[in-house]
């Protein structure tokens, strides 16, 4: 590209090539330029990374990529001759800046350069850590972990006999979780002070100001209350945040936690958050790719910003590599069970004033800004604490308001699950929404697929677990649960946009426990629940009956932990197999609860078989690419069928 600025990159995207980061780190020139240097590359090949993969987090990724490089490149051993036991140790408990770490890693020859083309692809990298990913040492992704996991590296280095440095990066909304506060108490009693804890304190966290969710306060007050050397610096600013850690690996007799002020988006003027007063609906570039728009700008102003310090040093500057942008497919006629939800929240809270929302920074995701915007004093902001937000819940219900409490499934299942239970004792009432329920989108990883999140909550007494097919049946599963079901409720929405190619009954009413046939057939039935089972078995079907002459009923059943006997019965009389179809791990998912009904009923006229995504750690890539990995795709159960029909 030589030294050209504002060239024409439109339908383009560009990226450094590994030749350019090997040349820069073989410069004779001071540490920090180094840094400098190796760091708006990286930016370059990290908006390159999320742009083609049309998902990420790029302003977490810019917010932490000075610190990233010169970790790697002065801290880490990683071009030295030290022994891998010997090398400190470097990972992020944040998640979202996988790409700034993986275009990291990839400069500096740690991971194989071809997976730069393969963000959120299978068999590439996935959205957030994983440690089957070379270069990597912990999986994070679900926050509050990171401190706790490296206190367990320090202890284990110690039994070892391996005096190494353990650097761990957190994000600042991330110090909501409690475990965060939790794991600083014994690390200052064992006086880990191999142990630096950096915090990428770039006042942002998914929805909104981190001071708007939940204020840390005199964070540098508390910090050193619970017995830490704190210290603060410009984490973007390469000298002060070397100089900075220099200055904490000096202090051996407690660990460190340094605050790295830093700004969201950093490197690209349209990206940087800097306002005090922005929100939500202001900042774009938390999750998501850039438009073609933003990326032309965003590209042409990094470019700009290479060339002028290679120029500095006189040298020539980087020869880009350029591909097609890859096209994004938009598809008419997609239902967003996440919208239709929003709307039938207002309408019933419309009606009954006692209907509170509780929601975990997670406000866009769940359909909660129309709520928040009708009813403010109604909307609770809880923050990154799904544990603290599901016990304010049980207070209310206790004094007699209806909660209804919101975050993604793969959350609101687990960490929070003692707190669910205990609600439930209480036999207190209350509506638990998951939203990201499934193994698709597959492309952030299994830290957020929600997979398990039937056999944690299936066995909370009390507690009805229902997820709706469709936008039309969205309206029914909410008035069911505020207004029918006496106890507590779970329920499980898809947040993927989906195309429905079945309707629901006029007539059609929710009567627990019992199923509603989508497509008659004789000769085999498919129970499953959800737009994403639902919609590729009625695919399959079609295709079954036009080329093999096979008549499958497609059997809606939205209830999760619950089935009539009698209705199973009935809707089964009459085939030969019985497929159920599971968008969950196969234990404890629908399959487990029919199998236990059709054993009881003594039901031995057709074979059950079950279809899920089995009982590893969920494949990650595009969604086509998950559901096929996982023999769920509407081809794998095209061929399913027909290899029973065959035998």
């Amino acid at each position: 590209m030589g030294d050209q600025v504002g060239i024409e990159v439109s339908g383009k995207l560009f990226y450094v090539p590994l030749k350019e980061f090997e040349r820069v780190r073989k410069l004779s020139i001071q540490p920090i330029k180094k840094a400098e240097l190796f760091a708006s590359l990286s930016r370059i090949n990290t908006l390159y990374m999320i742009a083609r993969a049309g998902s990420g987090h790029i302003g977490s990724s810019f917010s932490s990529m000075d610190m990233m490089a010169w970790l790697h490149l002065n801290e880490l051993d990683l071009t030295g001759s030290a022994k891998e036991s010997e090398r400190n140790l470097f990972f992020s408990s944040k998640g979202h800046d996988a790409p700034a770490l993986y275009s990291t890693l990839v400069g500096m020859g740690q991971l194989d350069f071809n997976l730069l083309h393969r963000l959120r692809r299978q068999d590439g990298l996935p959205g957030h850590p994983d440690v089957r990913t070379p270069g990597i040492i912990a999986n994070t992704g679900s926050l509050g972990m990171g401190v706790s996991k490296a206190k367990g590296m320090v202890l284990a280095n110690r039994l070892n006999k391996q005096p190494v440095q353990v650097y761990v990066l957190t994000g600042d909304g991330e110090l909501q979780e409690g475990q965060f506060w939790e794991s600083l108490i014994s690390a200052a009693n064992h006086q880990l002070h191999e142990l630096i804890v950096i915090v990428d304190h770039n006042k942002l966290q998914s929805d909104t100001l981190v001071d708007k969710v939940s204020s840390l306060g005199d964070l540098e007050g508390k910090l050193k209350a619970f017995g830490w050397h704190v210290s603060r610096c410009n984490g973007n600013q390469m000298q002060q945040f070397a100089q900075t850690l220099a200055a904490a690996k000096q202090i051996t007799d407690k660990p460190k936690i340094i605050i790295a002020d830093t700004i969201k988006g950093k490197g690209v003027s349209l990206m940087e958050h800097t306002s005090i007063d922005s929100d939500v609906e202001l900042y774009k570039f938390h999750s998501g790719a850039p438009s073609e728009e933003a990326y032309t700008k965003a590209v042409q102003e990094l470019i700009e910003s290479v060339n002028a310090q290679f120029n500095a040093f006189n040298q020539q500057v980087p020869a880009l590599e350029e591909v097609v942008r890859p096209q994004t497919v938009q598809m008419s006629g997609q239902q967003r069970l996440i919208a239709a939800y929003s709307k039938a929240l207002i309408e019933q809270a419309t009606q009954n004033k006692n209907i509170v929302a509780f929601d975990a920074d997670l406000i866009l995701d769940t359909g909660l800004i129309p709520f928040q915007h009708a009813f403010p004093d109604r909307f609770v902001e809880c923050g990154i604490a799904e544990q603290d937000m599901v016990s304010q819940a049980g207070g209310m219900a206790l004094r007699g308001l209806l909660p209804v409490v919101h975050s993604f499934s793969c959350f609101l299942s687990a960490r929070p699950n003692e707190q669910i239970y205990t609600n439930a004792t209480e036999q207190t009432k209350i509506v638990y929404v998951g939203s990201l329920a499934g193994v698709v989108p597959g492309g952030p990883g299994h830290s957020h697929q929600a997979v398990r999140d039937l056999s944690t909550l299936s066995a909370v007494p009390g507690l009805t677990l229902l997820e709706p097919s469709c936008e039309a049946e969205v309206p029914l599963v909410l008035d069911w649960a505020l207004n029918q079901n006496q106890q507590s409720t779970y329920i499980r929405l898809v947040s993927l946009p989906t195309l429905i190619p079945f309707e629901l009954p006029k007539t059609y009413q929710l009567k627990k426990g019992v199923g509603i046939t989508l497509q008659e057939g004789r000769d085999i039935a498919i129970i499953a629940y959800g737009p994403v089972m639902l919609s590729l078995a009625c695919v399959a079907a079609k295709r079954l009956q036009e080329s093999a002459g096979l008549h499958i009923r497609v059997i809606n059943l939205p209830w999760l932990n619950e089935v009539n006997a009698m209705w199973l019965k009935q809707a089964t009389q009459d085939v030969r197999h019985v497929i159920s179809m599971d968008n969950h791990f196969t234990i404890g998912g629908q399959g487990d609860r029919l199998a236990a009904e059709i054993t009881a009923l003594g039901l031995a006229n057709f074979k059950l078989h079950r279809l899920s995504v089995g009982n590893q750690v969920p494949h990650h890539g595009t969604n086509d690419e998950v559901l096929s990995a996982h023999g769920l795709s509407a081809e794998s159960v095209y061929q399913f069928v027909t290899s029973l029909d065959s035998n």
